[in-house]
């Protein structure tokens, strides 16, 4: 049990495999203390291997924030994800953000298409047509990708983006998309290539983007402006 006065963590889930923690520890820690920045609480950094029901059910965490991917679904056996997935469901009030490739990981749950399935593959955005540029020449570049700051056209006035700028300037870094919004969300922003850019639970806290807010700068701070929204409404 808390003491009295006592704060609250943030618990923030990395989901690289685990050869490639060693790489990725220092990034998420620079994550974390934005995290940290906007939501004036510690957070705390689990691998999602390590995200089981019984350790957030202990932790009792202010929030739930799940990190990007930096491989493609398919180097992943699908089961790997079930306890998160268990988690999250087992922690319906705990206030959740899901970015990049774990907001595509909750399309492919909430769209049922995790259920009894050994692995889950990429869903591009589109083809890249003859003259568009090549973003990234190491990853898929066969497709088009969003990877800059880019305008979001949002559906509705959300409390995620009240105190940004308008238009709302966020940083990309995908190929990939949702294809259909799951049942029991609700649309909030989009771009021309991408549909799905931000989505609202209609009865949970849950709030899943396919932009990263944790990664602003000091031209385009509409990102910490929307981590700062997320956890003040927790």
């Amino acid at each position: 049990m808390s003491s009295p006065g006592a704060k609250q963590m943030i618990v923030y889930v990395g989901f690289a495999q685990p050869d490639e923690w060693e790489g990725w520890a220092g990034t998420y820690a620079r994550h974390a203390r934005r995290f940290e920045s906007a939501a004036g609480d510690p957070a705390l950094v689990v691998p999602f291997g390590m995200a089981t029901p019984a350790l957030i059910g202990r932790l009792r965490p202010r929030a739930l924030v799940l990190s990007g991917f930096a491989r493609s679904f398919e180097c992943y056996d699908a089961r790997a994800f079930d306890p998160v997935i268990a988690a999250i469901e087992a922690c319906p009030d705990v206030p959740t953000l899901a970015i990049c490739g774990s907001h595509q990981l909750l399309g492919y749950h909430g769209n049922g298409e995790l259920v009894g399935a050994e692995r889950v593959y990429d869903k591009p955005m589109r083809r890249r047509r003859a003259g568009e540029p090549i973003t990234n020449p190491d990853y898929h570049p066969e497709f088009i990708m969003e990877r800059g700051f880019y305008e979001l056209q949002l559906h509705s006035e959300d409390p995620l983006f009240a105190a940004c700028g308008r238009p709302v300037t966020v940083l990309e870094s995908h190929y990939c998309e949702i294809k259909e919004l799951p049942p029991g969300y609700q649309l909030l922003a989009s771009t021309p290539e991408c549909r799905i850019q931000a989505m609202r639970h209609e009865t949970r806290p849950i709030v899943s983007v396919q932009f990263h807010p944790e990664d602003y700068s000091d031209a385009f701070p509409d990102g910490r402006h929307i981590l700062e929204s997320f956890f003040s409404a927790v």
